[in-house]
């Protein structure tokens, strides 16, 4: 059998969950199979290519919803899972089906989909997540923002904050392929220090300090939010961290850059604020007015690389919302 596993590319959870699946899909579905590997970006447009979806069996995981009939697996943890109401419908539907539900996934409230996926293949499958805990645990960690100071998160001193790095910054299209299988099968320290992952990080810490200071020098906090425009820098992604470890007293951030494919508006929260959670916006819903999504606290908008004035004007309209209101005025 041949397995093609759809993940969120440059994204550690979305490695994570492919590794996962892997290692699932071969020890209670198929002992015999063999995996492939495809990276999927939010980009504007076509998110999907039908095309592409070749597998004997196809896996979507940590990414929205496609209602191909070639897609046979859906594992997916963001509020904003669904590109149209069209979607919604068709996975609600799939649900009233015995066989499709059993192998299509959805729960919002789960912080990272590797621990999503982990609760379904064990209570479902009867798949024993032990000897994975501790991928589990960090892709809580990472996924979920739950650092326990500003510090550890930029100044990353854990393997998986290094891996993470690596991660969200690769421009080869091989390397997370080639990196998914090992995270189920070695400890993270033992994954940084491959030969074709230890060289990349010198530079990319380098390439961090870099953006710390830049976005030091662009950043602007007032009313609790944070503004910056990095995007006459091309940059394939950044530590979404150091706004609130510049400014830590904020509530909000919102960050304009431009990458090869996308102009993307950054949209955050900050995981340290001592803000009521109550008063907190919706961030994915605020997102989704311009074709974004992601989680209530955290999400991001992409628009085409030469739509940068588009992208301005949404990212000038989301900081007036958000320090209109500054949940610790």
């Amino acid at each position: 059998m041949r397995v093609r596993v759809f993940y969120h590319d440059k994204c550690f959870d979305g490695a994570c969950s492919a590794s996962l699946f892997t290692r699932f899909h071969r020890e209670r579905i198929a002992k015999d199979a063999t995996y492939e590997y495809h990276g999927l970006v939010h980009r504007a447009g076509a998110l999907f290519d039908e095309a592409e979806f070749t597998g004997d069996e196809n896996a979507i995981v940590d990414f929205k919803y496609s209602a191909s009939p070639r897609i046979t697996w859906w594992f997916d943890h963001h509020l904003s899972a669904f590109l149209t109401p069209q979607d919604h419908e068709h996975f609600l539907a799939c649900q009233r089906n015995p066989q499709c539900a059993a192998r299509k996934f959805f729960d919002p409230d789960y912080t990272s989909c590797t621990s999503f996926l982990a609760d379904i293949a064990s209570a479902r499958f009867g798949f024993n997540t032990e000897p994975v805990k501790d991928l589990i645990h960090w892709a809580n960690i990472v996924d979920g923002a739950l650092y326990e100071s500003p510090e550890a998160a930029v100044e990353m001193a854990a393997p998986a904050m290094k891996l993470t790095l690596i991660i969200e910054s690769t421009q080869d299209p091989e390397f997370i392929p080639r990196l998914i299988p090992l995270l189920t099968e070695m400890p993270l320290a033992e994954v940084l220090a491959q030969p074709f992952v230890a060289p990349l990080l010198p530079p990319l810490l380098d390439r961090h300090a870099q953006a710390i200071e830049l976005i030091r020098e662009r950043s602007e906090e007032r009313d609790g939010t944070i503004f910056f425009d990095i995007s006459d820098h091309l940059m394939e992604g950044f530590n979404k961290f150091i706004p609130y470890y510049l400014h830590p007293q904020a509530t909000y951030s919102i960050g304009l850059s431009k990458s090869s494919f996308r102009t993307k508006v950054a949209v955050g929260s900050n995981p340290w604020t001592k803000a009521d959670p109550a008063k907190l916006v919706n961030l994915a819903q605020v997102c989704e007015r311009y074709g974004g999504g992601g989680h209530a606290r955290v999400g991001a908008i992409s628009f085409p690389p030469d739509q940068a004035d588009r992208a301005r004007a949404a990212a000038a309209e989301i900081v007036a919302e958000l320090r209109a209101k500054n949940p610790l005025a």
